[in-house]
């Protein structure tokens, strides 16, 4: 059952934010804004949460150096990558996406804020 409901509501993200849409790095950066009190995409270094500097194509949990929830570590033994797909489900619902993470954050509600956001992350490899 909480599974379905996880399923389901990546599903919702994934068809309020089509496929072939692409995102505005410039409207990213400013969206960006909210992320920036624990997370970086320049120098590639950690602050409370992990760099996303490259984070576009990398294994979910693997930045070195950086203390992931069990939950976060779990998901990328499963093979999770940060595809847009993913990067999408996630960046609207963090918890419910991979649940018991450690971020705080309750994710962004505008599909158009998420592809924003998207296209600037992979604007930083």
């Amino acid at each position: 059952m909480f599974k379905t409901a996880i399923l389901a509501a990546a599903a919702a993200v994934l068809l309020a934010v089509p496929a072939h849409a692409e995102g505005d790095a410039a409207k990213g950066e400013k969206v960006f804004a909210k992320c920036k009190a624990c997370h970086e995409v320049e120098k590639g270094v950690n602050k409370v949460g992990p760099t996303l500097k490259g984070v576009a194509g990398r294994a979910a949990g693997s930045v070195p150096d950086f203390k992931y929830s069990e939950a976060m570590l779990a998901k990328g033994g499963e093979g999770l990558v940060w595809d847009d797909a993913n990067l999408g489900a996630y960046l609207a619902d963090p918890k419910g996406f991979i649940p018991k993470n450690k971020m705080a954050f309750a994710g962004l509600k505008k599909p158009e804020e998420v592809a924003d956001v998207i296209a600037y992350l992979k604007a930083h490899p």
